[in-house]
């Protein structure tokens, strides 16, 4: 039988690569419709992938979270916006410097957003299981 654990994993790695891909074609869009110029390239990389990740975790989970209810479309994004709080603004941050639009530091950022990342699929990974028996 399939663990809850690789369920969850499975989810949230589709989801994550979906989403990525999304980034990817919406940020070659972006600079060319934009004009815009790249100054660090590593820290945009290093932001797009953890705050993916971060989403993709809680997506999930939320996701569960909603399964059994009917309005799940209207529910889901009202139920993930406050979560997803810290990883907005610090990906805002992040990228910000990356293209040279605002004085902070993007790396500082990319720290909170490991550490939500870390946190957020930690607390999926323990929390999945039990929410899908449950729905």
């Amino acid at each position: 039988p399939v663990s809850s654990f690789s369920i969850y994993i499975g989810k949230t790695l589709g989801l994550f690569l979906q989403l990525l891909l999304l980034e990817v074609l919406m940020m070659i869009a972006m600079i060319a419709l934009f004009d815009s110029s790249v100054d660090d390239f590593l820290l945009v990389s290093a932001t797009g992938v953890i705050a993916t990740i971060a989403i993709a975790s809680t997506g999930t989970l939320y996701g569960v979270l909603a399964t059994g209810l009917g309005v799940r479309e209207t529910l889901l994004p009202i139920l993930l916006l406050p979560v997803l709080a810290p990883v907005v603004i610090g990906a805002t941050r992040a990228f910000g410097d990356a293209f040279g639009r605002v004085n902070a530091d993007g790396w500082a950022w990319v720290g909170l957003l490991s550490v939500v990342a870390v946190l957020y699929t930690l607390l999926g990974m323990l929390a999945y299981g039990q929410l899908l028996e449950e729905a």
